[in-house]
């Protein structure tokens, strides 16, 4: 480990001599700093709607999950006898946690969204909802629908399999599209540094070949440019990712009316993982550079 950090600190302390080979300034440090600083900038969202998407697929999958729903549909006279039979048959169903029927003001502020606040529930042939939350072990789903055809004919079971597995995957799906995009940011990435390092070679041909004659070696040459460009791309992630991290601390926090918009953010120890960024960056920057450096250098006479 401490030959390790040796040769890190050496490495980014440098040789002043060898820096003098890498040009301080003009279009490739440019370059290099700006994609670098854009790159990372991208990342933070990408890497912000990965992990909520990860939360979101999470919470809709315990939330569905233990949860489901009875629909009673029966005339008027008959509608309060089904429901008390079906509840007496949730209550001794094992695996169901608690059953309760819900109240005509539940029922009219789940279909204000879609009627308005103003729906006379009263007076109409609303099917009553009995809201089921499971036990960790769950129940037979198909017994308690024969349960209830004997019990109560009216009554309809909705375990919610067929809105939790959609909404489940959508989430998953968009989890891997962040992780993809933060793949092909690094590869945008590793292009443009590596486009800047053959630019910053071919730009110092005579330099290389002077020194060359003086008795230095390709490595120590292809050395000054990997620590110059590393160097160049951690400075501009670090500026992309801090700058990433306050456009996301001010979107608004997570509000229920919102939905999943505003919960695209990092909560907890996941502002830790901004911090990554820069690093990763460096590392692509020095791949890339010493890949550049070595392949220039092998072809010139």
């Amino acid at each position: 480990m401490k030959a390790v950090l040796s040769q890190v600190t050496e490495f980014l302390v440098g040789d002043t001599q060898a820096d003098r080979v890498v040009p301080p300034t003009g279009f490739t440090a440019t370059l290099t700093l700006f994609s670098a600083a854009a790159m990372a900038f991208l990342a933070v969202f990408a890497l912000a709607l990965s992990l909520a998407t990860g939360r979101l697929a999470d919470q809709w999958g315990a939330e569905l999950a233990r949860s489901s729903t009875i629909r009673i549909s029966a005339p008027d006279g008959q509608l309060a006898a089904q429901t008390e039979a079906a509840l007496k048959v949730l209550e001794t169903t094992k695996g169901v946690d608690t059953a309760r029927a819900l109240s005509s003001e539940e029922q009219q502020a789940l279909l204000e969204p879609w009627f308005g606040p103003d729906l006379p529930v009263d007076t109409l042939p609303i099917p009553q909802l009995i809201e089921v939350i499971e036990t960790e072990e769950g129940y037979d789903a198909e017994g308690l629908r024969l349960r209830l055809a004997a019990e109560a004919p009216g009554a309809v079971l909705d375990d919610h399999t067929r809105w939790r597995r959609p909404l489940v995957r959508a989430a998953s799906r968009l989890r891997m599209l962040g992780w993809a995009s933060i793949l092909l940011i690094g590869a945008a990435t590793a292009a443009m540094i590596t486009l800047a390092a053959n630019a910053a070679l071919a730009a110092n041909t005579q330099v290389i070949s002077v020194l060359r004659l003086v008795g230095a070696r390709d490595s120590y040459i292809a050395q000054a440019f990997e620590r110059r460009f590393t160097l160049r791309a951690l400075t501009g992630a670090g500026i992309g990712m801090v700058l990433g991290m306050v456009a996301i601390a001010l979107l608004p926090s997570a509000q229920p009316e919102g939905g999943f918009l505003t919960g695209l953010g990092f909560q907890g120890w996941h502002w830790l993982w901004p911090l990554t960024i820069p690093i990763l960056a460096g590392l692509v920057a020095f791949g890339a550079t010493r890949a550049a450096a070595r392949k220039t250098l092998r072809d010139m006479p």
